[in-house]
């Protein structure tokens, strides 16, 4: 495991050198707690390219206070043993100050109007600080293909506009969501979860079905559906549910026909989640 920008640089030479002429390099972003869901990105990264770099970094950026930030968990060992076993070629886990010095950045990227919807709109500085330390990745490590989960939509939006913005010479691949037997996409917070709020929790992926199923009855009735599925669910505290347009990532006016995206996000037993699906209105 690399923490300096010197080493990354160093092992990134090494693993060039020793790869055949015209071999690719794909990043996978992270802040650690891994699971599933990135084991699956491994894979796609390994099919994609032929050398595999993980960054482990938990952004200080991308939390609203200190406290958050040191709450969130981290498990360096069991990280550092899975992507070793699944034959990563590069883990890059740099301290805060390696990234941030003094724990922000002077020079910042911008996710704009859209930066402050959805997600945005309850974490203003998140999209932002996320941006501004993808780019130092990007940068550092100028990977071929860029890997990312499908579980956040609008991350995966706001990285291809800022790629296309900024002139990065890199392709984004997205791999679909790994879900649990209940529907719930895998995550660190769903282990965190009592019974009794997974299963409310589990609303969740089965509003968005509903909406899957009413999108042939146009945007106003998919999203219904949608809203009454979650209906006597005191443990879940909505805090969006909206049809976006996948070019745009504006919300859907009654008369779109064609591919949009259901976003959902809610609160349960304090913990926050976050789930789309990509359904097809009319």
């Amino acid at each position: 495991m690399i923490s300096t920008i010197d080493g990354l640089r160093t092992r990134l030479a090494e693993a060039r050198a020793a790869a055949p002429d015209g071999a690719r390099i794909a990043l996978i972003s992270t802040i650690g707690a891994l699971h599933d869901g990135h084991i699956d990105l491994v894979h796609r990264a390994r099919e994609v390219a032929d050398i595999v770099v993980v960054s482990v970094f938990v952004n200080p950026l991308r939390f609203a206070n200190s406290a958050q930030f040191e709450a969130y968990p981290r498990t360096p060992d069991d990280d550092q043993q899975l992507l070793a076993s699944l034959g990563v070629d590069v883990i890059f886990a740099p301290a805060t100050d390696e990234l941030l010095p003094n724990g922000s950045s002077t020079t910042k990227v911008s996710a704009g109007d859209l930066g402050l919807r959805y997600e945005g709109r309850s974490r203003p500085f998140y999209f932002d600080g996320l941006l501004t330390v993808e780019a130092k990745l990007l940068n550092l490590v100028k990977p071929d293909v860029a890997v990312y989960g499908e579980r956040d939509r609008q991350r995966i939006f706001l990285v291809k506009r800022m790629i296309r913005d900024l002139y990065f010479d890199v392709e984004v691949v997205t791999v679909e969501t790994v879900r649990g037997d209940d529907g719930l996409p895998v995550s660190t917070r769903v282990g965190m979860l009592e019974a009794r709020d997974l299963a409310a929790a589990a609303k969740l992926s089965a509003a968005l079905d509903a909406a899957a199923s009413n999108a042939d009855r146009g945007v106003d009735a998919c999203t219904a559906a949608a809203q009454s599925s979650l209906m006597g669910e005191e443990r879940i505290r909505l805090e969006y549910l909206s049809v976006v347009d996948p070019e745009t990532f504006l919300p859907v006016d009654e008369g779109h026909r064609g591919p949009a995206f259901a976003l959902i996000a809610a609160t349960v037993a304090g913990h926050r989640f976050i789930d789309n699906a990509e359904i097809y209105i009319g």
